[in-house]
């Protein structure tokens, strides 16, 4: 039976945990995305999901969920509202308490053509945009010769630090989960420095290349080289579009383009840190 407008605007939002994976896996199905319960379990562990439970015990109507990188930003993604509820207004709620929870804290998010007219009400501005690109990788076009490497235990506070300087933030919390959550980790390393790091984690049928700091193009194609050795699988990632160069290389090498994402901010001029040697995120956080 339909739930009333009024009825809808009643249910309580709660917090959500790693209990709720599949909850959320099902929200993603329902909306024609993909499950990623692989990616769900880092986002609930390592952040904080918000949802409305369906009162007939289906599930979720709606979902979201934020990651903090302390006082100067969080990352709000994977917002998504059930089919049967959309265009009522249950999306919007959920933002505005979002927000309410966040405060103070400035927001970042990727967002899909469907959700950007939102999030422009609520505050929120385009500061630049990223393409997601799939496919299985050929090495038509060859990397550059710069070293790459397996990275082990002893290599992560070096990665922590690159990525606080190059990030603009700590992001300790989701950083020390890439050896358990990514199947390959690897480390661009010249003269004992590290000069780079990327991750490929499982995705479905596919192995997603995030995060990738570098400290050139070069380097940053070497990495994914690398990566795609490693697998079997297709790749995919998302380069934010100023990053042309590495873009045209990935498509030499098989990768189709799939969509584009707005990246945009609240209560920020611009995302932290250098962009230039910021190529993939560790998570898209789109809705």
């Amino acid at each position: 039976m339909p739930i009333s407008p009024s009825s809808l605007a009643q249910l309580p939002i709660r917090r959500l945990g790693v209990d709720d994976l599949l909850a959320c896996a099902d929200l993603s199905e329902n909306r024609g995305w993909p499950r990623e319960e692989h990616k769900w379990g880092l986002l609930l562990a390592a952040g904080t999901g918000y949802g409305i439970d369906d009162p007939s015990g289906a599930g979720l109507i709606t979902c979201s969920v934020v990651t903090s990188y302390g006082p100067g930003l969080a990352a709000i993604g994977m917002v998504l509202v059930a089919e049967q509820y959309a265009r009522q207004g249950v999306g919007r709620r959920l933002m505005e308490h979002v927000l309410a929870e966040a405060g103070d804290t400035p927001l970042t998010l990727h967002a899909t053509p469907y959700g950007q007219p939102l999030y422009e009400q609520l505050g929120f501005t385009e500061t630049g945009r990223a393409e997601m690109v799939r496919g299985r990788f050929t090495f038509a076009a060859p990397a550059p010769a710069v070293p790459v490497r397996p990275a082990t235990a002893e290599d992560l506070q070096a990665i922590l630090r690159l990525d606080h300087e190059v990030f603009g933030l700590d992001r300790t919390p989701v950083i020390t989960r890439l050896p358990a959550f990514a199947d390959h980790l690897r480390v661009a390393e010249e003269d004992g420095e590290i000069t780079g790091f990327a991750a490929a984690w499982p995705n479905m049928d596919t192995h997603v290349v995030g995060p990738l700091i570098a400290r050139d193009p070069g380097t940053a194609q070497a990495l994914i080289a690398s990566l795609a050795a490693a697998t079997d699988r297709p790749l995919r990632t998302d380069i934010d579009v100023r990053h042309s160069a590495l873009l045209s290389w990935l498509k030499e090498n098989g990768l189709d383009p799939i969509a584009f994402n707005a990246v945009m901010v609240r209560s920020l001029p611009d995302l932290p840190g250098d962009w230039s040697r910021r190529f993939a995120p560790l998570t898209v956080a789109a809705g």
